[in-house]
């Protein structure tokens, strides 16, 4: 209970008595009566109660309010915390009704199509449950259109998903509430500006990369990170994806300048103006960065751009074993040369490459590595070359191929580009027509990869799972992506988990590039320990008191959720 401080109450009482001794004391005066003392008095007493009540009935409206309400802690602990309080039908109903005055004719749709085309990609490996597909997609044109929506939508306590280009892996678009609504800013799509001197460009949350990159092209400018060809930017935002292009231009925390977003309650917010760097005050745009649409719908960026090398040239090189390969990328960094992507495949992805017959090239079926070399002349991508061809074969490099051209390049290259259809291809024709490939995302420190690789490939064979390896080697991240039919999936997930505990115990991350979603709630309190999620949680509800942006995602936000994701 809240109480008055000792020293306070006495000051107070002291100085109303002090008054009126005072005026006992003195001489009466004319139009002074006896009954002035007891005035004084019981004025002093009063004021007493008064602030004792007022203290009293503070700290009683304290205790009853939850602790996720009115927190005084730095953290906030799942077992602190109530159930959150979502619509009704009849609530949801009436907030699509005022969303629908909102936006243009057209903009809310709930055909069955709609609603399963944003309920799972097929790649994903945790699937919806039953009764959580979403009840409506809504498709907003701008950044006021989405303000407009989240006010009614935190007026009538409907959770809301972020969706734009529906690639992601690890189940982040998933409705986990019913009812709840998708906002899909798909539509949101344009190049806003670009400002070739300064290196940079503001686009909408829609926009696409491999077409930002075609707008860019005849300015010799290039946005630096590569995923999905799908991948929209604030997909991309909210998961901090990279790609292969990583190893020169980082992931997308290295690439966005700021971002605008519509909060909880459609409050808009930008976080910083346009310099490279910024000083002023906290770093907002990190914060947004990676937060899986959990903190705030993220409408338009500001990314950087990067200037696309003179010359570039595709070098491939192919290593008895994974140690060979990984300890030649080491040593590359150690002479001080960066390349512009390195990428790994193993054995078993050099095979799905030569089978599905996407490269006219036949090739050795063992650990490729991928190289780009660029800059600014010829002449430099050939110093570069001799030095990475003098270290291949210091690592017993069985097969160096140089591509003679820019065609040759693109051609050798897109075994790497086009690796995950290859092993769609196999898996289906060769494994099971009902299989499915579950993708892992493991980061490790460079010099833990090789062991850690190779303590991964002894895991998998014992389990008996066909599976492949491909790697972002220059960053220390690594998908071992297993393949498992339908009556393999626990078997799968038990392996796969093993993996995860691997990564971890060497320093890794449990997701290098693809998020958490719900999918690896359990490996990220594990890398980082229950108080840093209860923190996480902590700025959760301090911008989204109501939990309805993205409910359930990278932590749990209900202490009734009892899901194992």
């Amino acid at each position: 209970m809240y109480r008055i401080p000792r020293n306070s109450l006495c000051k107070r009482v002291s100085s109303s008595w002090k008054h009126a001794r005072t005026i006992h004391t003195n001489p009466p005066v004319a139009g002074r009566t006896p009954w002035t003392l007891i005035a004084a008095g019981s004025l002093a007493i009063g004021s007493v109660v008064a602030y004792s009540t007022y203290s009293y009935t503070r700290a009683k409206t304290l205790e009853n309010l939850p602790e996720d309400a009115f927190p005084t802690s730095s953290s906030t602990p799942l077992s602190k915390i109530s159930p959150p309080v979502y619509a009704t039908n009849e609530e949801l109903s009436q907030a699509i009704k005022e969303i629908e005055k909102c936006l243009p004719i057209g903009s809310v749709k709930s055909s069955k199509v709609e609603l399963d085309a944003h309920t799972d990609n097929g790649f994903n490996t945790h699937k919806p449950l039953p009764g959580q597909t979403p009840s409506y997609i809504v498709y907003p044109n701008s950044t006021e259109e989405v303000s407009q929506v989240m006010k009614v939508v935190h007026k009538y306590n409907v959770p809301v998903v972020p969706y734009c280009g529906g690639t992601s892996l690890e189940g982040h678009f998933f409705s986990t509430r019913q009812p709840c609504i998708v906002l899909d800013t798909s539509k949101m799509n344009k190049v806003l500006a670009v400002h070739e001197d300064d290196l940079d460009c503001v686009v909408q949350a829609g926009v696409n990369w491999v077409e930002l990159n075609d707008q860019l092209q005849g300015a010799g400018l290039i946005m630096g990170c590569d995923c999905g060809p799908n991948a929209k930017i604030s997909g991309m935002v909210n998961t901090n994806a990279s790609g292969i292009n990583a190893t020169m231009y980082g992931a997308m925390i290295h690439n966005v300048i700021s971002v605008t977003a519509v909060l909880a309650d459609g409050t808009i917010v930008k976080t910083k103006q346009r310099p490279r760097k910024s000083s002023a005050g906290y770093n907002l745009t990190h914060l947004f960065i990676g937060s899986e649409g959990t903190l705030g719908i993220i409408t338009e960026a500001t990314v950087k751009l990067h200037v696309k090398p003179k010359y570039e040239r595709v070098i491939v090189g192919q290593f008895p074993t994974i140690l060979d390969s990984t300890n030649a990328v080491t040593q590359l960094f150690q002479q001080g040369i960066q390349p512009s992507a390195i990428e790994l495949l193993d054995k078993h992805s050099m095979h799905c490459i030569n089978y599905s017959g996407y490269t006219t090239k036949e090739w050795l079926e063992v650990p490729t590595l991928f190289f780009k070399l660029g800059g600014i002349n010829e002449q430099v991508v050939d110093e570069y070359s001799k030095e990475l061809e003098r270290i291949s074969l210091e690592n017993n490099c069985s097969a160096l191929v140089i591509a003679k051209d820019k065609e040759e390049g693109e051609e050798l290259f897109s075994a790497r580009k086009n690796i995950f259809y290859s092993l769609l291809e196999y898996g289906k024709n060769e494994i099971h027509e009902d299989v499915s490939l579950w993708v892992t995302d493991i980061a490790v420190p460079l010099s833990k990869l090789s062991p850690v690789l190779e303590d991964v490939h002894k895991l998998i064979v014992n389990s008996g799972l066909q599976y492949i390896i491909v790697g972002h080697v220059g960053d220390g991240n690594f998908h071992a992506d297993l393949y498992y039919r339908p009556d393999e999936k626990e078997k799968c997930e038990r392996v796969v988990n093993q993996m995860m505990e691997l990564g971890l115990s060497n320093e890794g991350t449990s997701s290098g590039e693809h998020g958490i979603g719900n999918g690896k709630r359990h490996f990220l309190e594990m890398e980082l320990g229950e108080d840093t999620i209860n923190l996480m949680r902590k700025l959760k509800f301090a911008m989204d008191p109501k939990r309805l942006l993205n409910p359930d995602k990278i932590f749990k936000i209900d202490p009734e959720d009892k899901s194992n994701y």
